[in-house]
């Protein structure tokens, strides 16, 4: 494992965090050579995941410093490969979480990369040559093809970026529980953020009935007047709670912090199905009898292929769902993070990489 090969002889600026501190800065670095599988990508956008301020800060202990963060990257094609299909230059493209696979494992063969046991993501990750990977917090990006999807053209690069995670991250279970051809159903979204608010959208779009579950009474008035939930549920009131017990078919769980599933379950139906799509830091509270007592389920589910991730962006093409975003310059980064950390955006923040075309003197 190192940094870079021989190879890596492009000279790319960017921003890093260089220790648990997390704090960004500029950072110059190499990527390789334009392979013959490869697109190379000048990014234009990239969105700020919640994993970018783990992998930041090192809370889960695995970052390799220097780390350049960002999964959520929308660019323009500036160079294919010899053996590249169905890609060409000047294309609008995107790249999400998955930098590399197997590619012949029974999960890659059914385009299911995500499920991979060798998967490595676009960042902090070990490409093939050995190198560790660099994200979309820079100006440029070589990509193998087989994990570039192309965005659709009535759709603003900006805003499409986070589908590329938040979009995919609940966009595959909704679609693997048939909730697509299910118009009526009920739909409980546990947390409006980054991920939540996306996952109202595409309830909407496809005739759900959607109720919004959070512990922030504020958001209420977001949820239903302006992203069209049915309905709202502070979570912390009992009262409300109890008056939801038994009434959704199925719920998505975006809550990245440490709470207690019993209470949520509760609100599912018989043979209902919770699907958590958020990483706490710390382990959740699964009581027994919510669970034995109604037949419910509940699941975990990360990310999507590359085909199911393509089929996402299709769909958002058609029904012209993106995501509400934050569009921010890199020399704002890291009060973006901290901001972030704080719950403070509506809902996701998104780096206008194309506004730096030199590296700053500090950030």
């Amino acid at each position: 494992m190192a940094q870079t090969t021989p190879n890596h002889t492009q000279t790319v600026v960017g921003w890093a965090a260089h220790d648990s501190s997390g704090k960004i800065s500029p950072f110059i670095f190499k990527r390789r050579e334009n392979g013959e599988n490869d697109v190379t990508i000048k990014i234009l956008y990239c969105g700020m995941c919640h994993t970018d301020l783990h992998y930041a800060r090192n809370d889960w202990g695995i970052t390799m410093f220097p780390v350049v963060p960002g999964h959520e990257i929308t660019g323009v094609i500036t160079k294919v490969g010899g053996k590249v299909k169905g890609f060409k230059v000047g294309d609008r493209v995107g790249v999400g979480c998955i930098g590399a696979s197997c590619l012949d494992c029974e999960f890659c063969r059914d385009s299911q990369e995500n499920c991979c046991s060798n998967l490595q993501f676009t960042y902090n990750g070990i490409f093939w040559d050995g190198s560790i990977t660099y994200g979309g917090y820079s100006q440029m990006l070589v990509a193998d093809h087989r994990y570039v999807v192309h965005v659709p053209d009535n759709l603003p690069m900006d805003a499409v970026a986070p589908l590329l995670c938040a979009g995919i991250t609940v966009f595959s279970p909704m679609k693997e529980h048939n909730l697509f051809q299910s118009p009526g159903k009920k739909l409980g979204v546990v947390g409006l953020g980054g991920l939540g608010h996306v996952a109202v959208k595409f309830g909407k779009a496809f005739g759900l009935h959607v109720t919004v579950i959070s512990s922030s009474p504020s958001k209420e008035e977001e949820a239903k007047l302006r992203l069209g939930a049915d309905a709202f549920l502070v979570s912390t009131d009992p009262t409300q709670m109890q008056g939801g017990a038994r009434t959704l078919d199925f719920i998505i769980n975006t809550v990245a912090a440490q709470h207690s599933l019993g209470p949520i379950l509760e609100l599912l139906k018989v043979n209902g199905t919770m699907v958590l799509v958020g990483a706490p830091d710390k382990p959740l509270e699964l009581p027994s009898f919510p669970l034995i007592f109604g037949k419910r389920m509940v699941r975990g589910s990360i990310l999507g292929g590359i085909k199911e991730t393509q089929e996402m962006m299709n769909v958002c093409g058609e029904h012209n769902i993106t995501c509400d975003v934050e569009v921010i310059t890199p020399d704002y980064i890291n009060q973006a993070l901290t901001r972030l950390n704080n719950n403070d955006v509506r809902y996701r923040f998104v780096i206008d990489i194309a506004s730096s075309t030199r590296v700053p003197s500090k950030l």
